[in-house]
């Protein structure tokens, strides 16, 4: 029974010590969240400053969160967790989406393949925020940018036709944002329609003064 005891206090410090990482994890995971939605609004609000140097944060935040679960597997890939990660994926694609620059790699950001996906499916649908600030500023050039490329994004999720364990429920994601493309293409088409209205009927106008110019002449 002696040894009993033993083996019973090993473990129970080994348990001590998860738990004290997993506290610690949910905690780190709550703080990663809410800089990653900061630097999505500073994004919006296009403070390149700002963003950047949130952006930078949340990186070290995540290096921290990942560094204290990597000897825990279960809690690396708790949902938690991997949420958070997910978070600062979509916060990194929002700012390299809206600024035109490359994606950042699952590599470079630290993230597993299907975190990543899941980010790129909600970074995507953030675009719809963009798209619709853009055309309240008459900038459709840049608003059908940023359609096309939800429209590449969804292309391509939709082909990783695979069970949600392996891809993290990519699949409600993926369906998620075909709703969002269509209701953002819907709206960017009738912007269109209306600014041609508009443009047809100011031609309409000059015309008829014109006309009505030349009629009192003669």
């Amino acid at each position: 029974m002696e040894q009993l005891d033993q083996i019973a206090e090993t473990i129970r410090r080994h348990m001590e010590q998860i738990d004290a990482a997993r506290d610690a994890a949910y905690q780190r995971s709550r703080s990663l969240i809410a800089l990653c939605a900061r630097s999505i609004r500073a994004i919006h609000r296009e403070e390149w400053d700002t963003a950047e140097a949130l952006l930078a944060e949340a990186r070290a935040a995540t290096d921290d969160l990942v560094a204290g679960v990597r000897p825990h597997p279960d809690l690396y890939f708790a949902g938690y967790t991997q949420d958070a990660i997910k978070e600062f994926v979509e916060a990194n694609l929002v700012y390299a989406l809206v600024r035109d620059r490359a994606l950042p790699t699952p590599e470079q950001l630290g993230a597993e393949d299907n975190t990543w996906l899941n980010g790129l499916a909600e970074a995507a649908s953030e675009m719809r925020r963009r798209i619709l600030d853009l055309l309240r500023r008459g900038q459709g050039t840049e608003a059908s940018r940023l359609l096309d490329a939800m429209d590449h994004i969804y292309s391509t999720l939709v082909t990783f036709d695979f069970a949600d364990q392996i891809t993290g429920g990519l699949r409600r994601r993926t369906d998620a944002l075909r709703a969002v493309f269509e209701r953002t293409h819907g709206d960017l088409s009738n912007n269109f329609r209306s600014a041609q209205l508009k443009e047809a009927l100011k031609a309409l106008e000059a015309k008829l003064t014109e006309s009505e110019a030349g009629r009192r002449a003669g």
